[in-house]
Order: structure tokens, then C-alpha cells, then sequence
């Protein structure tokens, strides 16, 4: 810009603020003649002030809207914080649960594997028993057990039973060689049903095995004997 544009600018300027002061100072209607005479007088200037009140309003309206923006962005912010605080609270729970329910369910299936475990072996000495007892029966009878709903293990032991206290009734009646099988079988046999009573099939087992000859023995010399008692009877 020249000198002379702004010597004019100068005095355009003071100009205006005369004026200015005079309106101000002026009663309703002189201010309305004065602004008619400077619409007229000055058109660019006076369409140039109300173009600046009009940006001044307008950046009142964006400062107003910027300090709500300001302030809901502030207020977001603490919301979002507590929010946070809240999401790392309820994470920790979460873990804290996942890690007390995965213990629970390692803990649930040791012990599923553990009754697993138990009933397999019961099972196992479940079979030991009854083939200890059927190992028995068929070494007083002469024939294998057939288990049923009528026929259990306690009737079994009642057999065996009977057919040790026939043994043992005719013990006056039999060699010194079968009084020693027959008092072993039924020592064999006091053994094994105390086995069974106090949960060791296993031992049961190994016993029954081991003494199934001599029931076997002892059984061949009570038919013998039955058979010469007969004999001598027909006699």
C-alpha cells in the first residue's frame, strides 16, 4: 500500500469516527437522518461494518459452540476414563473367575479320573472274588458256579460251607492223609471268605488257587468213603 492510500485510509477513518461520535451523541431521530445521509454518503463502508457485525456474531456463535464442544469433550474424557477403569475392573474379574473355574474343573476331572480308577478296580476285584469263590465251589462240588439273581455269592459260600462241615463230620471215618486235606481245606476255606470279607480279593484269589487241590483231594476221598458206605450197606 502507497503513502496516499493510506494517508486516504486515515482520513476516511477519522471521518468515520466524527461521525460515529455525533450519532452517538445524537437523540432517535438524528441517528436515523445520520444513518440515512451514511448509507448514502458512505454505501461501501456501511456494507462493509455490517458485514463485520455480522462476523463478529458469527464467531461469537462458533467461540460459544466451541467451549460446549470443549467442555463435552471434557466431560467425555472423564467418562471415558471411569469407563476404562470400570472395563479393567471387570477384566480382572473375569481372569480371576477363569482361572477359580478352570481349577475347578482340573480338580472335577482328576477326581472322575480317580472314581474311573476305583470303579475299574472294583470291578477287577469283583471278578478276582468271584472267580476265587466260583474256584471254590467247584472244588466242593465238583462243578462251576452259575451266578445268577437266585444264585449270588453268598449262596456259593453256604455250598462250600455245607460241603466242608460233611468233611469234617466224617473226619473220624477217614485216613490220617485225608484228615490233613480236609482240615487244610478248611482252614483254606476260614482264610479266603476272611479275605472277601476284608476287601482283598486279590489274596482270596492266590489262596483259592492254591488250595483247589486240596478241596478237589478232600471231595475225592468224601465219594470214596460215601461209595464204600454204600458198598458195605448192600453187603
Amino acid at each position: 500500500m502507497s503513502n496516499i492510500d493510506k494517508q486516504a485510509v486515515t482520513a476516511k477513518t477519522k471521518e468515520l469516527a466524527s461521525f460515529m461520535v455525533e450519532r452517538f451523541s445524537m437523540n432517535p431521530v438524528s441517528c436515523k437522518l445520520l444513518n440515512e445521509a451514511w448509507e448514502k454518503e458512505f454505501p461501501d463502508e456501511v456494507a462493509i461494518a455490517e458485514r463485520m457485525l455480522a462476523l463478529l456474531d458469527e464467531l461469537e456463535h462458533y467461540k460459544s459452540r466451541e467451549e460446549r464442544v470443549t467442555k463435552l469433550v471434557l466431560d467425555n474424557s472423564t467418562s471415558w476414563d471411569a469407563l476404562y477403569k470400570k472395563l479393567e475392573a471387570a477384566e480382572k474379574r473375569i481372569a480371576e473367575q477363569r482361572e477359580y473355574y478352570e481349577g475347578v474343573i482340573a480338580d472335577g476331572s482328576k477326581r472322575i479320573a480317580e472314581l474311573e480308577h476305583s470303579e475299574t478296580q472294583l470291578i477287577n476285584e469283583r471278578d478276582s472274588a468271584e472267580s476265587a469263590l466260583a474256584d471254590m465251589y467247584q472244588a466242593a462240588t465238583g462243578e462251576r458256579p452259575e451266578w445268577s439273581n437266585m444264585f449270588g455269592f453268598a449262596d456259593a459260600v453256604d455250598v462250600v460251607e455245607e460241603r466242608l462241615a460233611t468233611l469234617e463230620a466224617n473226619q473220624s471215618q477217614t485216613t490220617p492223609t485225608g484228615i490233613q486235606l480236609i482240615t487244610e481245606a478248611i482252614g483254606a476255606h476260614g482264610y479266603i471268605v476272611g479275605c472277601l470279607l476284608q476287601g482283598r480279593p486279590d489274596l482270596a484269589l492266590e489262596e483259592s488257587r492254591k488250595w483247589v487241590s486240596a478241596f478237589g483231594q478232600a471231595a475225592e476221598i468224601v465219594s470214596a468213603q460215601d461209595a464204600d458206605d454204600i458198598k458195605v450197606k448192600g453187603e
